[in-house]
């Protein structure tokens, strides 16, 4: 594959980095300045700094996101990322995170770093399926893989390989995953929903193809950022949102917002968040330096994750004590999103040769792997729900 070639080529790279020739004050060169982030970097990381060779370059660069500040799970994840990238480098490329909005707005972070404005940023590719609907892999399909399904496809089933040469072609940008949410709730309703006749005319913030299925349910649907959610619910500019789940929705406030919670969120069963880096600047990186940025970004993959899954259900007893009433999407939405979400792959793949090749790989993955984790997993889950075998549970 020419693409995987050009890719590959990148990874070999020589120690003078020309990083500081980015646009306005992105890059910096921080020699004699870094001993205070560095501390704080790997105190912030738990662990201790690294020795490396003192010749490789010292480097400061601030990293666009979508996410709002204040959130330790989302813009945490960037955090995390930068973190363990300075602690590993024992200071010497440091990675300042900074909030949706504060250099781009937050769903442009992948247009600044394609086109050098920011040298890296973290985000949710699907985000940009404007540009081409294969950018939906990146991070969830609706009905489709859960985070350890999603992560098994991209590191070990050749997903990672297919979309970063997508990436470099189509962006020159190459992307790691660096997080992940789990499966998210259906998100915020102040109307009910009794059936799919229940969509129609619903005005939805939701974006991916996630709301490409909405819209042909009868949703109008809008694509607004995080922290923008709370009024534009709360003033009735929209009927509905989804964001995350109960721990970041409780913490911008939705169940102040809207009456009903919905569950699932089946447009984003296990969504991969990333960073995102041009691949002039990746290209002019030492080679330690970018299997630090490697090593980094999958801890911070690994550890949202973790964090999500001890802070959600404590958050959402507490969205429950405060009188939000928890409703499943009725069987017939469902159903109804499922096929819809189905013929729209089918016509992507048709039209995109891109879309079609990942499908192809992507799509038989998830019919076996969906069908282990029924047999399997779900099963136990069923039965440690009903409390059989003894134990704690009260069921």
């Amino acid at each position: 594959m020419k693409r995987r070639d050009f890719l590959l080529s990148g990874a070999v790279a020589t120690a003078a980095v020309g990083l500081t020739a980015c646009t306005g004050s992105a890059v910096t060169d921080t020699t004699g300045g870094g001993d205070e982030a560095t501390g704080a970097a790997a105190g912030a990381a738990g662990g201790e700094q690294v020795a490396l060779d003192e010749s490789l370059p010292e480097i400061n660069i601030e990293m666009a996101t979508s996410w709002p500040l204040g959130l330790d799970t989302i813009f945490g994840g960037a955090q995390v990322f930068a973190e363990r990238v300075g602690a590993m480098t024992g200071g010497r490329f440091t990675i300042t995170p900074r909030a949706g909005g504060e250099l781009v707005p937050p769903l442009e972070v992948l247009d600044a770093v394609q086109s050098g404005g920011v040298p890296m940023g973290h985000t949710a590719s699907y985000y940009y399926v404007g540009k081409t609907p294969v950018m939906g892999f990146g991070t969830a399909l609706p009905f489709g893989l859960t985070d350890r399904q999603q992560n098994a496809w991209l590191f070990e089933g050749g997903g990672l390989e297919m979309l970063q040469a997508i990436y470099a072609e189509r962006f020159n940008v190459i992307q790691f995953p660096a997080g992940n949410t789990g499966v998210q709730m259906g998100g915020w309703f102040n109307k009910e929903i009794n059936g799919v006749n229940d969509i129609r005319g619903l005005t939805m913030r939701i974006p991916g193809l996630g709301g490409e299925v909405m819209s042909r349910l009868g949703a109008t649907v809008q694509v607004i950022a995080g922290g923008e959610i709370f009024q534009a619910l709360d003033t009735g500019a929209i009927d509905a949102a989804e964001w995350v789940g109960p721990y970041d929705d409780e913490k911008l406030g939705l169940q102040n917002a809207a009456r009903f919670y919905y569950y699932p969120g089946w447009w984003e069963p296990g969504p991969t968040l990333e960073v995102q880096i041009s691949l002039d600047q990746w290209n002019e990186l030492p080679t330690p330096y970018q299997e630090i940025v490697r090593t980094a970004a999958h801890e911070a993959n690994t550890i949202m994750m973790a964090r999500y899954d001890v802070k959600n259900p404590p958050a959402l007893q507490s969205i429950v004590d405060s009188g939000t009433e928890l409703r499943p999407f009725p069987d017939d939405v469902l159903e109804a999103a499922r096929t819809a979400s189905f013929e729209l792959f089918d016509g992507f793949a048709s039209s995109d040769s891109d879309f079609k090749a990942v499908f192809d790989e992507w799509d038989p993955y998830r019919r076996s792997v969906q069908e282990w984790f029924g047999l399997a997993e779900l099963a136990m889950l069923e039965q440690g729900a009903t409390g059989g075998g003894g134990g704690s549970n009260t069921g």
